[in-house]
Protein backbone atom coordinates (compact mmCIF):
# COMPACT_ATOMS: atom_id res chain seq x y z
CA UNK A 1 0.00 0.00 0.00
CA UNK A 2 1.38 3.49 -1.19
CA UNK A 3 0.63 5.83 1.22
CA UNK A 4 3.54 8.54 0.42
CA UNK A 5 1.60 9.01 -3.28
CA UNK A 6 -1.79 9.10 -1.41
CA UNK A 7 -0.13 11.61 1.35
CA UNK A 8 0.58 13.97 -1.83
CA UNK A 9 -2.63 13.49 -3.29
CA UNK A 10 -4.23 14.43 0.09
CA UNK A 11 -2.40 17.49 0.90
CA UNK A 12 -3.09 18.41 -2.65
CA UNK A 13 -6.73 17.77 -2.52
CA UNK A 14 -6.88 19.62 1.19
CA UNK A 15 -4.89 22.58 -0.13
CA UNK A 16 -8.06 23.12 -2.79
CA UNK A 17 -11.13 21.52 -0.82
CA UNK A 18 -10.55 22.88 2.74
CA UNK A 19 -10.82 26.57 2.05
CA UNK A 20 -14.06 25.92 -0.16
CA UNK A 21 -15.77 24.06 2.55
CA UNK A 22 -14.29 26.57 5.46
CA UNK A 23 -16.09 29.80 3.63
CA UNK A 24 -19.48 27.86 3.65
CA UNK A 25 -18.88 26.17 7.01
CA UNK A 26 -17.14 28.45 9.21
CA UNK A 27 -15.82 25.09 10.21
CA UNK A 28 -12.19 23.98 10.53
CA UNK A 29 -13.50 20.65 11.30
CA UNK A 30 -16.90 20.19 8.78
CA UNK A 31 -14.49 21.66 6.18
CA UNK A 32 -11.55 18.60 7.07
CA UNK A 33 -13.66 15.72 7.32
CA UNK A 34 -15.75 16.24 4.39
CA UNK A 35 -12.77 15.28 2.32
CA UNK A 36 -11.13 13.50 4.57
CA UNK A 37 -13.78 10.94 5.07
CA UNK A 38 -14.24 10.22 1.15
CA UNK A 39 -10.68 10.45 0.15
CA UNK A 40 -9.05 7.04 1.06
CA UNK A 41 -12.32 5.26 -0.02
CA UNK A 42 -11.50 7.57 -3.71
CA UNK A 43 -7.66 6.67 -3.60
CA UNK A 44 -7.77 3.25 -2.46
CA UNK A 45 -10.89 1.75 -3.58
CA UNK A 46 -12.15 3.47 -6.46
CA UNK A 47 -9.09 1.84 -8.41
CA UNK A 48 -9.95 -1.37 -7.83
CA UNK A 49 -12.82 -1.70 -9.84
CA UNK A 50 -13.08 -2.96 -13.60
CA UNK A 51 -13.54 -0.15 -15.26
CA UNK A 52 -11.34 2.45 -17.76
CA UNK A 53 -9.46 5.06 -16.01
CA UNK A 54 -12.30 7.95 -17.01
CA UNK A 55 -14.78 5.81 -15.71
CA UNK A 56 -13.44 4.72 -12.67
CA UNK A 57 -12.97 8.82 -11.98
CA UNK A 58 -16.37 10.15 -12.54
CA UNK A 59 -17.29 7.58 -10.61
CA UNK A 60 -15.06 8.25 -7.67
CA UNK A 61 -15.83 11.75 -7.90
CA UNK A 62 -19.82 11.05 -8.28
CA UNK A 63 -19.31 9.50 -4.80
CA UNK A 64 -17.23 12.11 -3.25
CA UNK A 65 -19.41 14.60 -4.27
CA UNK A 66 -22.39 12.87 -3.26
CA UNK A 67 -20.98 12.01 0.42
CA UNK A 68 -19.79 15.29 1.10
CA UNK A 69 -22.97 16.54 0.17
CA UNK A 70 -24.22 14.33 3.02
CA UNK A 71 -21.88 15.69 5.31
CA UNK A 72 -22.26 19.06 4.60
CA UNK A 73 -26.30 18.63 5.32
CA UNK A 74 -25.78 16.45 8.46
CA UNK A 75 -23.62 19.44 9.80
CA UNK A 76 -26.58 21.92 9.39
CA UNK A 77 -26.48 22.97 5.39
CA UNK A 78 -29.56 22.59 3.20
CA UNK A 79 -29.38 20.39 1.09
CA UNK A 80 -28.89 22.24 -2.85
CA UNK A 81 -26.55 24.33 -0.83
CA UNK A 82 -24.66 21.29 0.22
CA UNK A 83 -24.65 19.78 -3.08
CA UNK A 84 -23.40 22.98 -4.46
CA UNK A 85 -21.06 23.35 -2.23
CA UNK A 86 -19.81 19.68 -2.66
CA UNK A 87 -19.54 20.14 -6.10
CA UNK A 88 -17.64 23.42 -6.29
CA UNK A 89 -14.93 21.84 -3.45
CA UNK A 90 -14.33 18.71 -5.72
CA UNK A 91 -14.54 20.19 -9.40
CA UNK A 92 -11.60 22.81 -8.40
CA UNK A 93 -9.97 19.78 -6.59
CA UNK A 94 -10.03 17.03 -9.34
CA UNK A 95 -9.31 19.66 -11.89
CA UNK A 96 -6.24 21.17 -10.21
CA UNK A 97 -5.35 17.86 -9.44
CA UNK A 98 -4.76 16.65 -13.22
CA UNK A 99 -3.81 19.35 -14.24
CA UNK A 100 -0.74 18.90 -11.70
CA UNK A 101 -0.55 15.14 -12.78
CA UNK A 102 -0.55 16.41 -16.19
CA UNK A 103 2.86 19.00 -16.14
CA UNK A 104 4.35 17.48 -13.36
CA UNK A 105 3.86 13.50 -12.53
CA UNK A 106 3.71 14.78 -9.18
CA UNK A 107 0.15 13.49 -8.04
Amino acid sequence: MALLPWAKAFFVTQLFELPIYWFATRSVRVAFFASAMTHPIVWFVFPLLPFPYWVMVALAETFAVSAESVWLHVNGMPKRSAFLWSLAANATSVTFGLIIRATTGWV
